[in-house]
């Protein structure tokens, strides 16, 4: 092949750098996190959701625990689904609105009991934000959320109290490469998809688990390395590597040694927790406690630590016996999210010498979980407003 033909890959790139420089860096990066769980997958309508509609399905049988618990939710345009393009269209149009500007959208590669191995929910982003007319108006970047699935997690309606694991995300060295080559082909290139310093940021929830898929860590490390080459391959300076754990509670030091070992084995450019942290059913107490956990964490890193508001948490419609101890349910309301977005915002500010103006938001859409800024029959566009109020538009 021609010397010239070679190079095109990389010149295509190139260009679409150069094209997009500028056109959708904002201010800050306020991000929201996807949960894409409400369409019709093929692999969770044979093993979770068999009714065609996805989690609505266990959302809409959310039921009351305590008085004035408000289940089931109620979105405000009803139960949507999330890989049509028409629904998408009006995310974005909303959320721009807003102030939002970035969706993390959560993307799986399960290994399924029959045997099947691949990526699970993916429709949300290719067929329901890609598709959707203003898509490249948001930015966007993927989270590879590769936590077990036990059967009972996702909808104890069908599966009861069974505690063995439906789906196992852990990967050998043949599966990593079909994911690398997947998200390289399918999202790096694009315009609106973030990168940093020039580099496409890629998050993973679980570094202990990406680690168990190889046969050592020395193993597990040249498979990042495998996926960095490709991507300098793809024309980029690079990848951004971020860490994306669950929020923590109160990190002990031997899991921060743990968290510093992954960060040196694998090369972790960022963390961001997806929970900001620190549970409490009293809704300023759980800022509280999450703001001082940022801290704390913040001093035990060298690396950026992004900001992560939640606006709130109640997990009930997946767990049958979880109650009032378990909710947010004091001190809950816009006002009070609004004044830890703007500790968050504080926050990037102080840090733009070091890195990127990023603030992360739980979530968009987490409705089973009872963290959404899409609007709702109680509330209306509240949360939305309040990160207008903050951010602007």
């Amino acid at each position: 092949m021609p010397r010239c033909y070679r190079l095109l890959p990389a010149i295509a790139v190139l260009l679409c750098l150069l094209l997009s420089c500028g056109k959708n860096k904002p201010d800050y990066y306020v991000c929201a996190y996807v949960w894409p769980s409400c369409h019709d997958d093929s692999l969770s309508h044979r093993w979770i959701w068999p009714d065609g509609e996805g989690e609505w399905e266990v959302i809409k049988k959310g039921n009351p625990r305590f008085e004035g618990h408000y289940q089931p939710k109620q979105p405000l345009w009803g139960y949507e689904l999330d890989d049509d393009p028409l629904v998408v269209e009006k995310w974005i149009r909303i959320a721009l609105d807003h102030g939002v500007n970035t969706f993390i959208y959560d993307w799986y590669w399960f290994n399924a009991p029959d045997g099947w191995s691949g990526p699970f929910l993916e429709d949300a982003l290719d067929k329901g934000f890609l598709g959707a007319p203003s898509n490249r108006k948001m930015n966007f970047y993927i989270m590879y959320a590769n936590h077990d699935v036990k059967y009972k997690y996702w909808n104890y309606h069908r599966w009861g109290t069974a505690d063995s694991l439906l789906f196992n995300p852990r990967v050998g060295m043949e599966d990593w490469k079909k994911i690398v080559h997947r998200v390289i082909g399918q999202y790096f290139h694009l315009p609106n998809y973030v990168k940093i310093d020039g580099c496409p940021v890629f998050a993973m929830f679980n570094a202990d688990i990406f680690k168990q898929g190889f046969t050592s860590d020395a193993e597990a490390a040249e498979a990042m390395e495998y996926f960095r080459e490709e991507v300098r391959k793809a024309g980029f300076p690079g990848l951004h590597l971020q860490l994306t754990p669950g929020g923590p509670s109160d990190p002990s030091a031997g899991k921060l040694e743990a968290m510093k070992d992954n960060i040196r084995l694998l090369g972790i450019n960022s963390i961001v927790f997806y929970n900001m942290g620190g549970f409490d059913c009293d809704y300023i107490e759980h800022n509280k406690k999450a703001v001082r956990l940022r801290e704390s964490t913040e001093a035990s890193f060298d690396i950026p630590l992004f900001p992560t508001v939640s606006i709130g948490w109640d997990e009930t419609p997946r767990y049958p016996k979880k109650g009032a101890e378990t909710v947010t349910r004091f001190n809950q309301s816009p006002e009070v999210f609004a004044q830890y977005l703007q500790i968050a915002k504080e926050y990037a500010d102080a840090h733009r010498d070091t890195q990127p103006p990023f603030v992360m938001i739980n979530a968009w859409n987490e409705w089973v979980e009872g963290s959404y800024l899409l609007p709702d029959k109680v509330n209306g566009f509240s949360y939305l407003e309040a990160v207008g109020k903050v951010f602007g538009r």
